[in-house]
C-alpha cells in the first residue's frame, strides 16, 4: 500500500480534485529536466517511427486503435531514467491517491504529441462505463513538455463532469463539438495537471506549425488490468535502478 502523502496537498487542491475533478500541481519540472525529457523523446520518436506506441496498440490484453494526427510513444517506464519521476513524484502520488485511494498502480506511461493541424478528440472518459461518484477507477496526469495554449491544442475539460453520472455521448449530439462549460488547460511547460479520468476531456486542434508535446502518467486501482502490463514488459535494467515503492507501483 502507498504510504500516506496527503500532507503534500493543500486544502484547496483537494477541494479542486473533489468538486471540479482536476487540479494543477504547478511546475514540477525545471528547465534542465524538461530538456532531458524532450531530448530522449526526440530520440525515441526518431528510432521507433511508425511503430511508436506499439506496446499500447498491440497489447494482447487490451487493444487500442492507433490515433491518427498524433505522435505516440508507450512503455516509457522502460525507456530511460529521465521518465522515472513522472510516475513516482510524491506530490503526483498524493493527488492520484486522493482520487483513487492508496491501493493504486501505474497503468501506463505514454507520450502524445498533437501534430500541426491535428489533435482534436471527442470529449470522452477513460473508462468503459459510468461509475458511482467516489468509486473511481482511473486517474490521469499530464506532464506538459510545451506550453499548453489555445493555439496549440491544449486539453479541454468539463469541470464537475465526473459527478454527472452520464457519458458525453449520452448528453451531447456530437462530442467533437465544444461543450458550453468546457475549459482549456493552459499552462507553462513543466506544469503537471492531474484529472479524474471519469471527467469528460479531450485534445483540441493544434493550429501552430509545431507539435504540442506531453506525457501522460495514467493510474488505476490495483485490481484493474494495466494498459501496459509491466509483468510482460519490465526490463532488468529498470528493476535495477528503481525504488521498492516504484516496483510496487508497477506491480512487478
Amino acid at each position: 500500500m502507498l504510504s500516506t502523502q496527503k500532507h503534500l496537498l493543500s486544502e484547496s487542491e483537494c477541494k479542486s480534485l473533489d468538486s471540479l475533478g482536476y487540479v494543477s500541481l504547478g511546475r514540477l519540472l525545471d528547465d534542465v529536466q524538461l530538456e532531458a525529457i524532450r531530448e530522449r523523446v526526440r530520440q525515441l520518436v526518431e528510432e521507433e517511427g511508425d511503430q511508436g506506441g506499439h506496446e499500447l496498440f498491440s497489447s494482447d490484453r487490451i487493444r487500442h486503435p492507433k490515433e491518427e494526427g498524433a505522435d505516440r510513444l508507450a512503455n516509457l517506464v522502460n525507456k530511460g531514467s529521465v521518465f522515472d519521476s513522472l510516475y513516482t513524484h510524491p506530490k503526483l502520488l498524493a493527488a492520484i491517491s486522493h482520487v483513487l485511494g492508496p491501493e493504486i498502480k501505474l497503468s501506463s506511461l505514454n507520450y502524445r504529441a498533437a501534430k500541426p493541424g491535428k489533435g482534436l478528440q471527442k470529449l470522452h472518459v477513460d473508462w468503459k462505463s459510468v461509475v458511482t461518484p467516489g468509486k473511481f477507477i482511473v486517474c490521469n496526469s499530464i506532464w506538459l513538455l510545451d506550453d499548453f495554449t489555445k493555439a496549440n491544442g491544449a486539453t479541454r475539460l468539463v469541470p464537475k463532469s465526473h459527478l454527472f453520472g452520464k457519458m458525453p455521448e449520452e448528453v451531447m449530439k456530437d462530442p467533437l463539438q465544444s461543450h458550453p462549460d468546457e475549459i482549456l488547460l493552459e499552462a507553462p511547460a513543466g506544469t503537471v495537471m492531474v484529472f479524474n479520468s471519469h471527467l469528460w476531456h479531450g485534445g483540441t486542434s493544434n493550429h501552430t506549425n509545431q507539435p504540442r508535446r506531453a506525457i501522460h502518467s495514467y493510474f488505476c486501482i490495483r485490481e484493474q488490468v494495466q494498459q501496459t502490463p509491466q509483468q510482460k514488459f519490465i526490463q532488468q535494467e529498470t528493476l535495477s535502478r528503481i525504488s521498492r515503492e516504484a516496483n510496487w507501483l508497477l506491480d512487478v
